[in-house]
């Protein structure tokens, strides 16, 4: 697909609050250009616009396109989360004014460097993470966009000095379509957003039709433990794929490898251990991935600090891709082993007389499984707790195509506590409801539908040693601070029952 050619000179965004448009749009400001934009409410990403110089107006309106004291030369949005009647939208168009989506822009942005793209139907924002932290402990200093914010950076985006460029390449609306990487990382094909492509096979075509636009030299990259990305790869070794081939490299773990042995193996997981401070990994490299880096060691050690398997692929995956970018592995493995994280990628909120609390963004049933994997990996080594997991569905559509593979997912947990439906841009389906999930979980479950109510569900639930997560892409995040006020409130309680009615009775209950 052809990115339009626009002028950048003058940038109105619609929801330039959001996690993708923000960075964009951050991006645009250190490069010189005159950026506005429009949100429907305030937030800490708007005020930091503000601060570097976007004038931004809350609410939409037609009169928002003159911002900047004239019309703007383009109008940025997401065509997934905007309606097409937007005011804005709809005076763009009928002023001649281009109206291009946010990959298009990020494309533009990405023209002269070499790109580092993510892309897959679980892990981006954990892998592009990982690449940006490697890359820059190795001496580069990357231009970077991101789904999620840096724990240490404390950003989702950043105008960098040297040439190369990461990013985390979408697939939930095809938008991916719109850029040609040098080196593409896909972390697994899983169907997903069947509300938008309607059919596996379509969801699975897309990825082929991304592999299809890695640029001529460039390399694409799979993991060898993913089905779906073992077959991607297998396809673009295929001779008739394209006109002019690309390199071909998997990752993944020694099992995944051996079974695999028609594609190459760039980076190999030969090792783990878990410990305190994380996981530890031993990787072996391709002799030609060590060479052409000028490295004279194929094998590195390396720390992932965040917990589980399925992190341990994301960090190879960011020291393949960073490696076949011409970085020093050892550096590379050093950058890695310093991430702390994305914010709402198993996040730790705190501990409360022993309780644990951590936030997690996982919306799909593959993702929910790695997350609670990895919390019983942690509390096994403990010795102790339970894992107790808030789940908050993400959108009707898919709460119908996968309730089964929900509540089999959040079957890990040893207590789950299901909220309603986060609808985001769906409409309500009548007689649907969190509960067709909890008829497939194993596990003890209960079904609160009051929101306001959650925390003190979890105090009553939650003992010493016990791990709680919050889960999920809507407002459940809100709630991880709120269990530990609930939580806090209920041990004060505890300790001074003459100052509380019944919470010191209730507490702990099943």
């Amino acid at each position: 697909m052809t990115t339009p050619a626009v002028d950048l000179s003058r940038v109105h965004m619609v929801g330039i609050g959001g996690a993708g448009m923000s960075g964009i749009a951050r991006i645009l400001l250190s490069r010189g250009y005159h950026v506005s934009g429009s949100d429907m409410k305030d937030s800490r990403s708007i005020l930091a616009l503000r601060s570097a110089g976007a004038e931004v107006a809350i609410g939409h309106a037609l009169e928002n396109l003159q911002l900047l004291g004239e019309q703007p030369t383009v109008v940025v949005t997401s065509f997934a989360a905007i309606p097409q009647d937007n005011p804005e939208l709809k005076g763009a168009r009928e002023a001649g004014i281009p109206v291009i989506r946010r990959s298009d822009v990020l494309a533009l942005l990405m023209q002269d460097r070499r790109s580092l793209l993510v892309a897959g139907t679980h892990g981006k924002t954990s892998t592009t993470s990982m690449a940006v932290a490697a890359l820059q402990a190795a001496g580069t200093d990357p231009s970077f966009a991101i789904g999620g914010q840096l724990n240490r950076a404390g950003t989702n985006a950043h105008h960098g000095t040297g040439d190369i460029f990461i990013a985390e390449a979408d697939e939930s609306d095809g938008s991916f379509l719109s850029y040609s990487p040098r080196v593409a990382v896909v972390t697994n094909v899983e169907p997903d957003h069947l509300d938008y492509f309607g059919t596996e096979q379509a969801y699975r075509q897309v990825f082929a039709d991304f592999a299809q636009l890695v640029e001529p030299g460039g390399a694409l990259v799979v993991c060898l433990d993913d089905p779906g990305s073992v077959e991607l790869g297998k396809l673009a070794l295929a001779q008739d794929f394209r006109a002019e081939p690309v390199t071909v490299w998997g990752y993944g773990t020694r099992a995944a490898a051996d079974a695999h042995p028609e594609i190459p193996a760039g980076a190999v997981v030969e090792k783990m251990s878990i410990t305190a401070q994380g996981t530890h990994a031993s990787v072996s490299l391709h002799a030609d991935v060590a060479a052409e880096v000028g490295g004279d060691s194929e094998s590195v050690e390396m720390l992932v600090r965040i917990p589980g398997v399925h992190m341990v692929l994301n960090a190879i995956a960011a020291l393949l891709g960073g490696a076949l970018l011409g970085a020093n592995v050892a550096k590379l493995a050093e950058g890695i082993g310093d991430f702390d994280g994305v914010r709402r990628r198993f996040e730790f909120h705190g501990d409360v007389n022993g309780v644990q609390v951590y936030d997690d963004y996982a919306h799909h049933p593959t993702e929910i499984t790695a997350v609670l994997t990895a919390a019983r990996e942690r509390l096994t080594a403990a010795g102790k707790g339970r894992v107790i997991a808030v789940f908050q569905p993400h959108l009707f559509s898919r709460t119908m195509t996968f309730a089964r593979e929900f509540g089999e997912a959040l079957s890990l947990a040893d207590q789950v506590i299901l909220l309603e439906i986060f609808g985001a841009r769906e409409e309500p389906v009548e007689g649907v409801d969190s509960r067709i999930i909890g008829k497939h979980v194993s596990s003890q479950w209960s079904y609160q539908p009051v929101f306001n109510e959650v925390p003190e569900s979890v105090a009553e639930l939650a003992e010493n040693g016990d791990m709680v997560l919050t889960i999920g892409a809507g407002t459940v995040t809100l709630l991880a601070d709120e269990i530990m006020r609930a939580l806090t409130e209920r041990d004060s309680a505890r300790e001074n029952p003459g100052n509380s009615s019944a919470g010191a009775d209730t507490a702990g209950a099943q």
